[in-house]
């Protein structure tokens, strides 16, 4: 890797970043964190980055993309996030920054990849589906990228909440364009997940650096309800009353616009934004809330990547999402400048039901086999085009599919793209195991929804248990502001009462958790029944494992020390 000359090579490299952060981007001082992982990157070292929304993730790759001797290669799931950082990096002098999408025409793409050609870019935005196609990982390898970046690495993980079949291939991409240093970049990833896309996309001594989860800022509430026509009544009216801008979060299309004519019936500036609406319609009211001109806007969970908007002063949930990793990045979007803010879930136990319903089911073993019998009747590599035209399979069933086949060794993805047959795998043992990972992925996308419940009917500290979640400890006493703590601070001298101690949601009355446990965040441990898994927290007299057959499972901690359900187990987790 080759650094641009112009610099004073006896200066070091972190003095060398942050005079780039200052003169360049305008940044008087770089966080801890961000001058960490630049410093990695410009050592050419794979990088794994977990940092909270509004923490300074795109700079991590934006300071040293101008520092590098060749393109930045950045991999973003949404065109509408591409944008933003296009637009973010166009207006920094001596920056040159593009994206090659499906919204542009063909002539546009291909002027970007002129560009590219004469070395006249240092910034190339792709989507993964982008990288599916031969002649743009051609293009991107002739230009002998010095970086590649993948934001929204969960989205690699099957244990991430956003799995997407896509990104799986990234990893090939990364071999055929000459295998440059790689940075993966997230804002929501608890251990197992980082573990897990360090592995899917062959970093190597991948160097990681995890900021804290806490957003202290963000005061956490649930006001659970009973009634739908009540609850829909509340959220306007909460929605009405918090300071503005802010966001609503609706479940169904249906409803983003009910609520935003309702608050725009009100007097307030709102606008609906859902995958239904015209890329023309959702582009503008992206740019309205961006520019200050809305109050509100009520959305889907299709809104919020890419908003650059430090203001945000409250984030509303009208409908309960299906993961708390879903919740914390969405949740994540408000308060970017430090400033208070609020995040509000209106909650129904009833509304679970249809998260339960959007985890999916395992594809069909007579669909895999069939599958399997396509790619073996091809001589040499067939490619997806040609498996789709064979089997009828629209592309993200067929891409997922494909990947559930590799991992259970029926198939094998080349270096130079395609798949071939793995020669000898048996076609029955394959295609059960193939059911096997798929149905170990919806138990533990079930399994979600479940710490989703526990988060709004918990008694005890939110911000304990959603980092708690995320395998991160809060020391006692040190909630920055949620409903149940502030409802404890006025009721502290209150006697304890006894169902309190028999539900396990009071003081812990075994002392074991005040002695330290037996079992800290990041233990690996065995089940008997359910195999594998890592401690993600300890909260009152409850443990909390993500196991890797079932995923989230809570346990009482005096039960399993009583009977020995856990034992520990050595670590095969690597860590850079």
């Amino acid at each position: 890797m080759r650094v641009k000359v112009g610099y004073f090579r006896t200066r070091s490299l972190r003095r060398r970043l942050s005079r780039c952060a200052r003169e360049v981007f305008g940044w008087e001082r770089l966080r801890p964190s961000q001058l960490n992982a630049m410093t990695a990157v410009m050592q050419g070292r794979d990088t794994m980055v977990v940092m909270p929304t509004g923490a300074g993730k795109s700079a991590v790759y934006q300071v040293p993309g101008v520092l590098l001797e060749g393109p930045t290669v950045v991999v973003s799931p949404l065109i509408a996030l591409q944008r933003d950082q296009v637009a973010h990096l166009a207006r920094i002098e001596g920056s040159g920054a593009s994206a090659v999408n499906s919204a542009q025409r063909a002539r546009d793409n291909e002027a970007v990849w002129e560009r590219v050609r004469e070395g006249r870019l240092d910034f190339l935005f792709v989507s993964p589906e982008q990288l599916a196609k031969d002649e743009v990982v051609e293009q991107i390898a002739a230009a002998a990228p010095a970086l590649m970046v993948v934001d929204e690495a969960h989205c690699v993980s099957s244990w991430g909440y956003d799995f997407r079949p896509d990104y799986l291939s990234l990893c090939h991409v990364r071999e055929r364009i000459g295998r440059p240093p790689l940075l993966a970049l997230t804002a929501s990833a608890a251990a197992p997940v980082r573990a897990d896309v360090v592995e899917r996309l062959g970093m190597r001594e991948a160097h990681e650096v995890v900021a804290g989860f806490d957003r202290p800022n963000i005061t956490l509430e649930v006001v659970r309800h009973r009634e739908n026509a009540d609850k829909r009544r509340w959220v306007v009216e909460r929605a009405a009353a918090e300071a503005k801008p802010g966001i609503v979060y609706a479940g169904t299309r249906r409803e983003a616009e009910e609520y935003a004519r309702e608050l725009s019936a009100l007097g307030f500036d709102s606008a609906a934004y859902h995958a239904g609406l015209s890329a023309a319609d959702r582009s503008r009211t992206h740019d309205r809330f961006r520019d200050g001109e809305l109050d509100v806007v009520v959305a889907t969970s299709a809104f919020g990547m890419g908003i650059d908007k430090p203001n945000i002063r409250f984030v509303l949930h009208a409908s309960v999402p299906g993961s708390l990793d879903t919740y914390y990045q969405e949740i994540g979007r408000a308060g970017r400048d430090g400033e208070p803010s609020t995040a509000i879930l209106a909650y129904r136990p009833e509304d679970l039901g249809v998260q339960r319903f959007r985890t999916g089911t395992p594809p069909d073993p007579e669909v895999l086999g069939r599958l399997i019998d396509a790619v073996r009747e091809h001589r040499g590599p067939v490619t997806a085009t040609d498996l789709r035209e064979r089997t009828g399979l629209s592309p993200t069933p067929l891409t997922s599919m494909l990947h559930l086949l590799e991992e259970a060794g029926a198939v094998t993805t080349q270096k130079r793209g395609g798949v071939r047959a793995v020669p000898g795998a048996r076609r029955d043992v394959c295609v059960r195991e193939a059911v096997r990972i798929a149905s170990a992925r919806v138990d533990l996308e079930r399994s979600r929804v479940e710490m989703m419940r526990a988060y709004a009917e918990t008694n005890g500290c939110r911000r304990r248990h959603m980092l708690g979640y995320f395998g991160e400890r809060l020391a006692e006493g040190d909630c920055a502001g949620c409903d149940t703590c502030a409802r404890t601070k006025e009721l502290k001298e209150a006697p304890l009462r006894t169902e309190d101690v028999l539900s396990g949601t009071g003081p812990d009355p075994t002392g074991l958790v005040a002695a330290g446990g037996a079992f800290p965040p990041g233990t690996r441990v065995g089940h008997r029944t359910w195999g594998e898994g890592e401690v993600m927290s300890e909260e009152g007299n409850r443990i909390t494992v993500l196991f890797e057959s079932v995923g989230y499972r809570t346990l009482s901690l005096p039960a399993v020390q009583a009977r020995g359900l856990l034992t520990p187990v050595p670590s095969t987790a690597t860590r850079g």
